[in-house]
């Protein structure tokens, strides 16, 4: 049975949505991509590249923006997954500055019979990854159903602060997660 994940929709409206700014449209989400497992799939504009990515995570990229897919069959630990795939970043925790600066953090949901926690923060890195020393970072975890997963997005903290397309486009490619199981 598929089942649409609407409320996570709601959870990754841009913020300008509630602030009574008109949202920028995100480009056509043309291209669908299925987890090896069959449990969920989601979409992406023309253009991205979607490949296996490390300890069995799929990503899906576009120049500096990205999202990260990890998929655990079962039901993990809700807040413990979710702060372990927080600590997924684009390099080693070590390689980073200790503290995360949240915009907000375990921000929780229910979905059916799913449980959702969100949270955002700044990452800074000793070193350039992809370019870019200063990343924002979305995490979105999801556990039941029968399945664990937690979806996060990155971008350049600059790119992310001043393009509206490149927050539309992360929210929408967030947003079309679809379960299937």
């Amino acid at each position: 049975m598929k089942t649409s994940l609407s409320l996570l929709v709601l959870i990754v409206l841009p913020g300008s949505a509630w602030a009574g700014r008109k949202p920028i449209a995100p480009p056509p989400l043309t291209l669908e991509h299925r987890h090896e497992s069959g449990a969920f799939s989601f979409r992406t504009p023309e253009g991205w590249t979607v490949q296996p990515g490390s300890q069995g995570a799929l990503e899906a990229w576009s120049g500096d923006l990205g999202v990260r897919f990890v998929y655990r069959d079962g039901e993990n630990g809700y807040d413990s997954l979710h702060a372990t795939c927080i600590l997924e970043g684009l390099a080693p925790p070590s390689s980073a500055e200790p503290q995360l600066k949240y915009e907000y953090e375990y921000v929780g949901g229910i979905l059916g019979d799913r449980r959702v926690l969100d949270s955002a923060h700044a990452m800074r890195y000793d070193e350039a990854v992809h370019g870019h020393r200063d990343w924002r970072q979305r995490t979105i975890t999801v556990v039941g159903g029968g399945l664990s997963l937690c979806v996060m997005s990155f971008a350049p903290r600059g790119l992310w602060k001043k393009t509206p397309e490149a927050r539309a486009v992360l929210d929408a490619v967030m947003g079309s997660l679809t379960f299937r199981r």
